[in-house]
């Protein structure tokens, strides 16, 4: 079983990845599989940040397990602002079972799970998608049978996204190079940490600034945009900077034959990955999308099945 709380892919032992894995075997086999155990459960949905994938992949999740959603979103609570955190974590602790909080500052997160007695799960951070990278090495490992002597690529921006990957394939075994301009960096405490972790694990994390040299021979490419939530200000230069980071044919060609092709979503097509590359036969976006669905239960199940009661 995880501990209380889901805030980080650094918190979780390789064992709890691969159990989370074969949890998700089972409930994708069967969407009706453990369909009453979160009978009577809550689990609250604290949204500072607009959702397609996580909103509902959580929501479905907890129908198809018995439970229920409450959807609160920024005007509901004004986190910080019209109540603080502090209070907010003390209060849905008396009334749900779970909180699912996707929010701009990861020390939100961290006060959240602080205060809260119940399960605090991130649902996205300014650091950390721990429930994306969780989806994407489960549909890799899905795709290729196993995550050892494979290499990822990961083309782009240093973000939440690349920092939870380099975790999670540090943990899991998986090789993994991220390629990124010059000044946008993964955090280099992450990339020293996820060294760390990979070499108990006989894998390498390495950096590149150099696309083409970062996919040679990769089993998997994937990429992000360019300009997260809370960045578009920054959006018309970043589109010069990372012009030459795209995903597109040329790019791919100089991976494996039948390298898979990987995007956490929203696109922003023409930018980052081309609709040739996102529509085309390698692609396993949308398959990746869906593998939310089936990792969320698990990871509801995993933290709020045996939660110890909080009223």
């Amino acid at each position: 079983m995880l501990r209380k709380d889901l805030i980080s892919i650094k918190d979780m032992t390789s064992r709890e990845i691969t159990d989370m894995f074969s949890l998700a075997d089972e409930l994708k086999k069967d969407k009706n599989k453990f369909s009453r155990i979160l009978f009577g459960k809550t689990l609250a949905l604290i949204f500072q940040k607009p959702s397609n994938r996580t909103r509902v992949s959580f929501e479905v999740g907890m129908y198809q397990l018995g439970g229920n959603c409450v959807y609160l979103g920024p005007g509901e609570i004004n986190l910080g602002v019209r109540e603080s955190i502090k209070d907010v974590a003390k209060t849905l602790s008396r009334y749900v079972d779970g909180i699912v909080l996707r929010t701009f500052a990861h020390e939100n997160v961290l006060e959240m799970a602080r205060y809260a007695s119940i399960p605090v799960i991130n649902g996205l951070s300014d650091f950390s998608h721990p429930c994306q990278a969780l989806a994407d090495l489960y549909t890799i490992r899905e795709k290729l049978k196993n995550l050892t002597d494979r290499l990822l690529a990961y083309v782009g921006d240093g973000n939440n996204v690349c920092h939870s990957l380099l975790y999670a394939s540090a943990k899991t075994g998986l090789n993994m190079n991220a390629a990124t301009p010059k000044g946008y960096e993964p955090q280099q405490k992450v990339l020293r940490e996820a060294k760390e972790i990979a070499k108990l694990k006989k894998a390498n994390i390495n950096l590149f600034y150099d696309p083409r040299k970062a996919v040679k021979d990769a089993d998997v490419v994937y990429t992000d945009v360019w300009a997260s939530m809370g960045k578009e200000d920054e959006a018309a230069k970043r589109k010069e900077i990372f012009r030459g980071f795209q995903v597109n044919e040329n790019l791919i060609g100089l991976a494996k034959k039948n390298v898979l092709i990987m995007h956490c979503l929203p696109a922003h097509r023409g930018e980052e990955i081309t609709d040739e590359v996102i529509d085309g036969p390698n692609s396993i976006v949308f398959e990746q999308a869906e593998n939310r669905l089936h990792i969320q239960k698990a990871i509801l199940i995993r933290l709020l099945a045996n939660a110890r009661e909080h009223r």
